[in-house]
């Protein structure tokens, strides 16, 4: 089924099982689904950091982000992210346009891709970047498969930058998971009268 959709079917025993997924324990997925440039997977933990933020950013938030992600190219650092609309894209293009490399960690099949709008963005990262999901092909995203999708993008992560989110946000629960594994957090200051700061 794979090979039929251009995915490569990634387990713990592959040389490009993706580094850091480990520290889950037993919270670790057992097989992956990658489309993509998977020696993306294998570089250190270090090397990654994972931008995440509302879905309903702000003009602030995307520019920070954008520009957080151009920075952290020219030091040579994958960005990570869940490819959803506001910071998430603003991260992954930014680093596309700055000629680096980004990992997208979808919460669906990665023979489908969501959001829909963001289907041409999504196509670019697995041409120039890589894709990396746990669901099978045909499983659609829902809301505690974004949830678990999270776990995957802090592990993958030295750091996780919330950019700009407001309480219940799911990049709340990606700074909490990164947390649990002991690698850095950070957060952007914002206007204190924004609820997403």
């Amino acid at each position: 089924l794979g090979d039929r959709l251009g995915l490569t079917v990634l387990t713990p025993d592959d040389a490009h099982w993706p580094t850091g997924l480990a520290d889950l324990g037993h919270a670790a997925p057992i097989i992956l689904w990658a489309r993509g440039d998977t020696a993306l997977f294998v570089a250190p933990v270090q090397h990654r950091v994972a931008l995440v933020g509302a879905r309903a950013a702000t003009g602030y938030g995307e520019h920070v982000a954008a520009e957080t992600a151009a920075d952290l190219v020219c030091t040579g650092t994958q960005i990570v992210s869940g490819a959803a609309y506001g910071i998430d894209v603003a991260a992954h293009r930014a680093t596309l346009a700055a000629g680096g490399s980004t990992i997208a960690v979808l919460a669906g099949g990665l023979d489908r891709y969501y959001p829909a709008g963001n289907d041409e963005l999504i196509r670019r990262i697995s041409e120039r970047g890589a894709l990396l999901g746990e669901i099978p092909p045909g499983g659609p995203p829902t809301r505690f498969r974004f949830l678990q999708r999270n776990r995957l993008i802090a592990a993958l992560s030295a750091a996780t930058v919330v950019v700009e989110a407001g309480w219940t946000s799911g990049s709340t629960n990606t700074a909490s998971h990164a947390a649990g594994l002991r690698r850095a957090v950070a957060a952007f200051p914002g206007p204190v009268t924004s609820a997403a700061s």
